[in-house]
């Protein structure tokens, strides 16, 4: 416990956490395992504490590890310490039903004190199940008492106190626990235990670890799925009727040895002393490396002082668990490392509600942790030091990024008074490698052709809008889109929160530059603001622009962009928009875009997921690829300023292409074409590029499917593809004087069969 809340043993104090009143009982020096399910002592006590405090929702007990009894757990004894206390109140009446009428003898007396005694001062404590077993007993030997008394003033007495044994069994029966226990009692003998086992298991955690975890599965759940994140385990199952399924994490800190925990928690004490400065914040990779290089030689010392042998893999899980409850963000990292889990989302009251995920293969999850509001504050005070963003009451709302060894996310925290309840936090995992369109071919988001119109759309240095509703995948999308621009041209990125790839496509080799802005919801602070960020671009030279997401005033900057950028490089960007009217009237009527400025915009594509007729799963997909013709003046919809080039086909689940793409009926195609010496008034030759883009696109997606070799598909080798491409295109453009797709494609493929077999070698 923390140095502020010393309490003596069996000393409890009541914390409130969202609507819930905890009561922790500190037991740091009781010589048991404080277990309500094994030890008679340890009800007895409980049921004292809840006879103070009545109005309990949660018990924890501290001892060196919090042993949590949740909810349901505590109602049923709460329902036996009530019970309790109203019996303990009716003193009078046990009285008067104990010595009963005139005509009791005097050995009566004690005897029926006695039977009180035990039931109600005694068993109803420490073993309620037991107080009902006797009193059924208690109650048949006094009815055969009954029938054996001579005189009507003794039967009348004895009468008096069979009815009082009734009254109790009456209110033993009401209570839940021995409504559930009842199948189960038919042989049960007084003092055993075992029968408490099955409706009191405590979650067990170390006593630094406030989240609440749900360590024991339902036994009534069907296994979906299991696999390991880590060192952790993580198992899908599906519970009756609960439309989610339950995602079970037991990470590797609830599967330690009393040694480990030991030396964990003495590791733990020691670097707790020295918590990092605001300042250190601004290197958060330096801090934790710092942090683990002390406590791994610290766990090492440790272990030496007390001859425990460690391997050097149990040095480093030890010293990655002590560095996520230091500097940290406990669990939500073990969570993060998966690469199944999309989306976290944890509600306000922190403490009463578990995490909520959206899992790859699951869809929407509940899980088996509960944060509390202790955790939820550290989190918010950590995020606010590594974003340098304000989070109070004037500024309720933080948008920021999260930087783990294994994972990156972007974090949107509310707080009072948007949220009444207080702390609010939504999380979306990035993906740990960027997006590429073969991918999205893989999961049938786009079709091959989609892709080779994208690939030559984007060389065109078209200016692009990635539009659709909220986890639609625009970012992803646009970080794809990304992959496919050549990395001879230099990229400057534009974001509020950073979630576009920049970093894993610098590793790449690209000359990329990301620029951060001020929050469209923050009114003021050092940031410079997304306006000025992107006109800021336009002053470092020839360079493709990309803005994470249009949301507010930096629209009209990026159409001047737009204007400025066009037939130069290309300009992308995402905004929210379920249509190409729709982001029309977004960007003319919300953002005040000029009208004439809108026809800067060449193409919309919109991507939005799509559900089965159940409801029960979705898919992205892209919906439509448009473009923007520039001959209308006020109506881009009425005015037929909006022609679709590709549609998507419920039927055959893809975006396939219209008529007018088809027929070259394309100003943007042609304007590209325009400014290509071979492909100028030659829509064949235009067509057939595209074709044979898609064709490469499609063929990489066939060779890692049949070598099954699924990294092929990631951005490191798509990269290489799209290299090659253009070098190939080249040669044979200055060997025959034209773009001859057959060999072009012949040489490419030639060199994705030697580059396979050079992987296969490996």
């Amino acid at each position: 416990m923390p140095e502020s809340r010393k309490l003596p043993t069996w000393g409890y104090e009541v914390l409130k956490e969202g609507n819930e009143n905890v009561m922790r009982i500190n037991l740091e020096d009781w010589p048991y395992v404080p277990s309500i399910e094994d030890n008679a002592l340890v009800m007895s006590l409980t049921i004292d504490k809840l006879v103070e405090v009545p109005s309990v929702h949660r018990i924890v007990f501290v001892q060196r590890k919090n042993y949590v009894y949740d909810y349901s757990q505590t109602q049923m004894l709460l329902e036996i310490a009530l019970l309790y206390n109203r019996l303990v109140k009716q003193k009078r009446a046990l009285s008067i039903g104990t010595l009963g009428l005139p005509g009791v003898s005097e050995a009566d007396i004690p005897r029926r004190h006695g039977v009180i005694q035990q039931l109600v001062f005694d068993l109803l404590r420490s073993d309620p199940l037991g107080a009902y077993v006797e009193v059924k007993r208690i109650i048949r030997e006094e009815n055969i008492r009954l029938k054996r008394l001579p005189t009507p003033e003794e039967q009348e007495s004895e009468q008096m106190f069979i009815d009082l044994l009734e009254g109790i069994k009456t209110l033993l029966e009401k209570t839940k626990i021995v409504g559930l226990a009842k199948p189960q009692l038919e042989g049960y003998k007084i003092g055993d235990r075992s029968i408490y086992t099955l409706f009191f298991k405590p979650s067990i955690s170390p006593d630094f670890f406030f989240t609440r975890l749900m360590a024991q599965m339902p036994t009534d759940g069907e296994q979906l799925d299991m696999y390991t994140v880590g060192n952790a385990e993580v198992t899908m199952l599906r519970i009756p009727e609960d439309i989610k399924v339950l995602y079970h994490l037991n990470p590797p800190e609830f599967k330690l040895t009393e040694d480990k925990y030991e030396l964990l928690d003495l590791a733990r004490r020691v670097v707790a002393e020295h918590q990092p400065k605001a300042e250190e914040f601004l290197e958060p990779e330096k801090v934790r490396q710092t942090f683990f290089n002390i406590g791994k030689d610290l766990i090492t010392e440790l272990a030496e002082q007390r001859n425990i042998e460690l391997k050097y893999e149990e040095v480093e899980e030890l010293t990655n668990i002590l560095v996520r409850y230091t500097v940290g963000f406990g669990l939500i990292e073990v969570l993060l490392e998966d690469q199944k889990v999309q989306d976290l989302v944890i509600n306000g009251p922190i403490g009463v509600t578990p995490i909520f995920l959206v899992h790859d293969g699951y869809e929407e999850c509940v899980t088996n942790i509960i944060p509390s509001r202790t955790d939820a504050e550290s989190w918010a005070s950590k995020f606010r030091m590594l974003s340098g963003r304000p989070l109070d009451e004037a500024n309720p709302v933080l948008d920021t990024e999260l930087l783990l060894p294994k994972a990156r996310a972007r974090v949107a925290i509310i707080q009072n008074p948007l949220n009444p309840f207080g702390l609010a936090y939504s999380l979306r995992r990035h993906r740990d490698k960027p997006w590429t369109l073969p991918l999205f071919m893989q999961n049938g988001m786009i079709s091959p052709l989609g892709a080779g119109l994208m690939s030559f759309l984007i060389d065109g240095a078209r200016t692009l809008l990635i539009a659709g509703t909220r986890s639609g995948g625009k970012t992803s999308f646009l970080g794809a889109s990304l992959v496919e621009i050549m990395r001879k041209y230099r990229i400057i990125s534009c974001e509020d929160t950073l979630e576009l790839p920049t970093e894993a496509l610098r590793k790449l080799g690209y000359n990329i530059q990301p620029m951060k802005v001020r929050s469209a919801l923050m009114a003021g602070g050092t940031e410079v603001s997304a306006d000025e960020g992107i006109r800021t671009s336009l002053r470092m030279g020839d360079s493709c622009l990309i803005v994470g997401e249009i949301r507010s005033t930096e629209a009209m900057a990026l159409y001047e962009a737009m204007r400025v950028g066009s037939m130069a490089n290309v300009v992308a960007g995402t905004i929210h928009g379920a249509s190409p009217y729709g982001v029309f009237d977004r960007v003319v009527n919300d953002l005040k875009v000029p009208t004439t400025s809108f026809k800067a915009t060449d193409i919309i594509l919109i991507c939005n997921p799509i559900k089965s007729p159940d409801g029960m799963k979705k898919w992205r997909r892209v919906m439509s690829l448009t473009e923007v013709r520039k001959h209308w003046s006020e109506d881009p919809l009425r005015e037929q300023g909006f022609v679709d080039l590709m549609k998507y086909n419920t039927k055959n689940d893809q975006i396939e292409p219209t008529d007018d793409l088809i027929n070259g009926e394309s100003e943007i195609l042609k304007d590209i074409a325009g400014n290509v010496k071979e492909w100028a008034g030659d829509w064949d030759a235009v067509w057939d590029n595209i074709t044979l883009r898609a064709k490469t696109k499609e063929t990489l997606l066939n060779y890692a499917n049949k070598s099954k070799d699924l990294d092929m598909l990631e951005a490191e080798f798509v990269v290489l593809a799209n290299d090659h491409f253009h070098r190939v295109s080249e040669m044979i453009k200055e060997e025959v004087g034209a773009l001859d797709s057959k060999r072009i494609f012949f040489e490419w493929e030639e060199w994705l069969k030697r580059k396979i077999r050079e992987r296969k070698g490996m």
